[in-house]
């Protein structure tokens, strides 16, 4: 079973070779700490990794006694290709995470608030991230990013719980996803439950357990 560390190694490195000092996975794998820790922000990592600077210096023995700075951080966070390093995420938390009958998933999307330009017109655009979170457990088994221009998050919950292959857990849905074609997804890989969070979606707790007594 591979680390974290092994997957965030398949991580393409978009830098380019001369003056390259901390492997992308480090920086990576420093920034996922650092959030990990409440630290948001690239401000906030870097000062996370000046923190515990010896911590880490000694714990990944890293050449010359020198961490990751916080250009470097700004730099790989900008610049990392986000769709590639979702599911390189996804297949390592896949690997850890039994989703076992009746347990609880929470799938919402959140708008990334410092991605949003144009916020005062139609052109408005911002990024999206789509979790499946396992509430039982406390993790996210998976994520999904997408641009609000160019993708939804109906269908990108829906390709979610194909992909995964949920059997027999408890969806909680937002109101959104009272669509035919979701609900059709939920009940083919039997999903047992799905509960909005609007009363005028009650009907779909309904239409679930209708078909499960079939």
């Amino acid at each position: 079973m591979l680390t974290l560390i092994d997957h965030l190694k398949q991580v393409t490195d978009f830098r380019e070779l001369k003056g390259i000092r901390h492997p992308l996975w480090l920086v990576l794998l420093l920034v996922i700490m650092a959030t990990m820790s409440g630290h948001v922000g690239y401000r906030a990592c870097g000062d996370f990794v000046k923190r515990h600077e010896k911590e880490i210096i000694s714990s990944f023995n890293l050449p010359k006694s020198r961490v990751p700075s916080y250009g470097t951080i700004r730099r790989v966070i900008m610049g990392v290709n986000y769709e590639e390093l979702i599911n390189i995420f996804n297949n390592w938390a896949g690997q850890y995470v039994n989703k076992n009958e009746l347990e609880w998933i929470a799938a919402d999307g959140k708008a990334l608030k410092n991605t949003v330009t144009n916020y005062d017109n139609n052109s408005q655009s911002f990024v999206n991230i789509v979790s499946l979170f396992s509430t039982k457990k406390g993790v996210v088994i998976a994520l999904k990013k997408f641009d609000n221009k160019s993708g939804s998050e109906i269908h990108i919950i829906q390709n979610l719980i194909e992909a995964l292959h949920l059997t027999g857990v408890i969806i909680t849905l937002d109101a959104v996803h009272c669509q035919t074609e979701t609900i059709e997804t939920i009940l083919d890989t039997r999903v047992r439950l799905c509960y909005s969070s609007q009363r005028k979606s009650a009907f779909i707790k309904k239409g679930c357990s209708e078909y499960y007594r079939k």
